[in-house]
């Protein structure tokens, strides 16, 4: 079994509330890259639901470097749902109730699995502003 020692929160940094986004959808965007498919673990919807993308015994395609490490959690949104001044979609936290429930039961679930993996914000380790919240803070006492 391979070392966990970090469990990674990421966002779609899809417009919030676009309930047309799923783990089938990100799976055709990361082999459109190039990849084997989605790099996430789990995907969680705007309802609330999860589903599975990797296996979680295998490594992930999420972040540069820890992919093996690490275990990957995206929810759909992080973004708003209209452009700015800019005529960009500015980062926010899209998450629905249910996804904060959800996301929260399944970190529960991970840490009691990988009692040493520390929870952690995509943009720990990337300029980027995934998953559009401090997830390091928000879930540093789980």
């Amino acid at each position: 079994m391979k070392k966990i020692d970090k469990i990674i929160i990421h966002c779609s940094a899809t417009r919030e509330l676009d309930d047309s986004i799923n783990a089938k959808v990100i799976d055709s965007w990361h082999k459109k890259r190039g990849w084997k498919g989605i790099g996430y673990h789990f995907v969680i919807l705007i309802d609330g639901s999860i589903e599975t993308g990797r296996m979680i015994n295998k490594c992930g395609a999420h972040t540069k470097g820890l992919n093996c490490s690490s275990i990957s959690i995206c929810y759909v949104g992080g973004v708003e749902s209209e452009r700015n001044e800019k005529g960009k979609y500015a980062a926010k936290d899209t998450r629905t109730l249910k996804q904060k429930e959800t996301l929260l039961e399944l970190l529960l679930v991970l840490r009691k699995m990988y009692p040493e993996a520390k929870i952690h914000s995509h943009r720990d380790f990337a300029a980027k502003a995934c998953p559009s919240f401090d997830a390091t803070e928000e879930y540093q006492n789980i």
